[in-house]
């Protein structure tokens, strides 16, 4: 399984979580309430995972607020991940690699 780095990127008036999705960073802003910015991210997340599973780790050394939330926010994202490609592999929806 792939493992794929998240970050925070903390800025003065608003704080985002990055997924980086093979170099097309997805942005979950935290700071703020807006379920199609997530669901954008998410179908970009579900695009990558037909290609293979993979997981994020969180790469961030401040022990703060939004350290925690992500920490949490990424545990139940890799769990859903993980339950979604068991799902297309059982409906034959992966994409076939050609080695």
């Amino acid at each position: 399984m792939e493992i794929k780095q998240a970050t925070i990127k903390r800025e003065e008036k608003r704080t985002i979580l990055v997924l980086d999705i093979n170099g097309n960073p997805q942005h979950i802003v935290l700071t703020e309430d807006n379920p199609n910015n997530i669901k954008s991210a998410f179908n970009v997340l579900l695009k990558e995972l037909k290609n293979g599973e993979f997981n994020f780790t969180l790469d961030d050394d401040k022990e703060d607020l939004y350290h925690h939330i992500s920490v949490e926010y990424i545990t139940q994202l890799n769990r859903e991940l993980s339950i979604i490609y068991k799902d297309l592999s059982n409906y034959d929806l992966l994409v076939k690699s050609e080695d």
